[in-house]
């Protein structure tokens, strides 16, 4: 029989259904609500004076007045912003800055503002909400809940608050969710990860634990650090886990190692956040891809990858996208970010509802020789060579050999496993292959003998943790890049001798 916590979170599923189906079935019309009330909104702002929002009625206008910007080139007003000034991205002051570490501006500072701030909370609510909805499984609301996220403590810079996402949104958990909700407050708030982690098992291990989240490598972590301790698979210690939702990272190149560390399948949702946005997440368990969300105050423009460092490149609406193309994402937000590229490539699975996967990212990919090799691609051939060879992985991530001592160039995988295969060899054929069939690039380049077939290096147990640790980014929001065009990582991997 169900609860009186479970039977009411089935009715508020089933409401709040009814509400995205609404919008998303009427998505031009969605996103143009919301564009015109971004520019209205904004109009007085700095950046709303400086780009003449008071004449701008279409799109067109937009696109006219409004060129894409990465973070560097919005840094001038966001300094700003930091430092106090109001009115300049968007009305007043944002709530709080999620700071981020950036790879060329040093430390991001993302606004989050009183509009933009449920947006997060709501998409994540909602992507529950649409699971129970379509599976009538609401039982696990009884049970205890873990996201393992960054810590919440917020410092305050010139009357705005600062930290990770993760640590923000920690402070919005829904008060009928608290009593559920772990770790401890005390224990969210430790910095070191693995210290973190330690004190979660501690605190989890005598607790029904229905829902577990985060980034799928570090949950990894927390389920290894469970097994180590008690000897048991995941499942077993907690016996009525159900539910595993994540973001961050695709769940596929994970699935074999979790399923085999919690010892049986269970359900998962897939989320699609960010510091500048909550983007998408997974509405059902039977289609492909995540719920692109149009009425959360963000309107998106897309630009085909493939021609996103022209000159010129060709800016789209919703209305003009394709399934399957791979696109560079552009938002402009009610928290101020204005035809702002975040870095991140996606493509269509549908456009009845519109749904995306995250296929990569626009610098984190692979064409040292022109082959345009993308995340998206290296995830699949290594998930369907790994079927067949029977072996599971820990982690991954792939980069160019320009200048091998001999023979020609080719791409170097560095794959940390779970069980070795009993011929490497055998397997990188096997991913070669499939990586030939997703890429006629790639195929061309093998074929043309531009390229030899890949080689993979073996990474040692936890290497790939030692190298985050070493550069400071070990747990939270960070993740390892799958793809470089450079031999930064791989050479660090070499020098820590992390390789077998």
């Amino acid at each position: 029989m169900l609860s009186i916590k479970s039977s009411l979170a089935k009715l508020f599923a089933k409401n709040i259904r009814k509400s995205i189906l609404k919008w998303s079935k009427a998505p031009v019309k969605t996103q143009d609500k919301v564009f015109q009330k971004l520019i209205k909104d904004a109009a007085h702002t700095q950046f709303g004076i400086d780009h003449d929002f008071k004449s701008i009625k279409t799109y067109q206008d937009f696109i006219e007045r409004v060129p894409i910007r990465d973070y560097e080139d919005l840094k001038p007003y966001v300094d700003r912003v930091v430092a106090g000034e109001e009115d300049i991205l968007w009305k007043g002051k944002p709530l709080y800055f999620a700071k981020t570490s950036g790879t060329t501006s040093g430390a991001k500072y993302i606004p989050l503002t009183k509009e933009s701030m449920p947006t997060h909370v709501e998409a994540a609510r909602n992507a529950i909400l649409m699971y129970i909805a379509e599976t009538g499984n609401s039982k696990f609301v009884d049970g205890k809940m873990i996201f393992l996220q960054g810590s919440p403590i917020l410092k305050e810079q010139n009357g705005i608050q600062l930290g990770r996402l993760s640590g923000i949104v920690a402070h919005y958990v829904p008060k009928y969710l608290q009593k559920n909700r772990m770790p401890s407050w005390e224990t969210n708030c430790i910095e070191d990860w693995e210290t973190k982690v330690e004190a979660i098992v501690e605190e989890t291990l005598s607790e029904d634990m229905t829902v577990i989240s985060g980034i799928p490598s570090w949950v990894q972590m927390y389920f290894e650090k469970l097994q180590q301790r008690t000897g048991k698979k995941v499942g077993d210690i907690f016996k009525n886990f159900n539910l595993f939702i994540f973001g961050g990272v695709n769940y596929e190149p994970y699935r074999a190692k979790f399923e085999n560390l919690i010892g049986r399948k269970v359900d998962s949702i897939e989320l699609y956040p960010a510091s500048e946005g909550f983007f998408a997440f997974q509405d059902s368990q039977q289609e492909k891809g995540m719920l692109l969300q149009l009425n959360s105050g963000m309107f998106y423009e897309f630009i085909e990858a493939n021609t996103f460092f022209d000159a010129a490149p060709k800016r789209l609406s919703i209305a003009d996208v394709e399934i399957g193309v791979n696109y560079v994402i552009i938002i402009s937000t009610n928290a101020g970010l204005w035809a702002y590229n975040i870095g991140d490539t996606i493509q269509f699975t549908s456009t009845k509802p519109y749904r995306v996967i995250v296929s990569g990212r626009i610098k984190h990919f692979i064409s040292a020789f022109g082959e345009h090799v993308i995340g998206k691609e290296v995830e699949q051939a290594l998930q369907e060579a790994t079927l067949e060879a029977s072996t599971r992985i820990s982690e991954f991530t792939v980069a160019p050999q320009i200048n091998p001592k001999s023979g020609l160039p080719y791409h170097e995988w560095f794959i940390e496993f779970e069980n070795e295969p009993e011929d490497i060899s055998d397997l990188a054929k096997r991913i070669d292959t499939a990586l030939q069939q997703q890429n006629s690039y790639y195929y061309d380049l093998i074929v043309g003998k531009v390229l030899q077939p890949l080689k993979i290096t073996t990474i040692q147990k936890n290497g790939f943790q030692n190298y985050m640790k070493s550069i400071g980014k070990l747990g939270g929001q960070n993740k390892i890049p799958r793809l470089s065009n450079d031999r930064k990582i791989a050479d660090a991997l070499y020098t820590q001798k992390l390789t077998k």
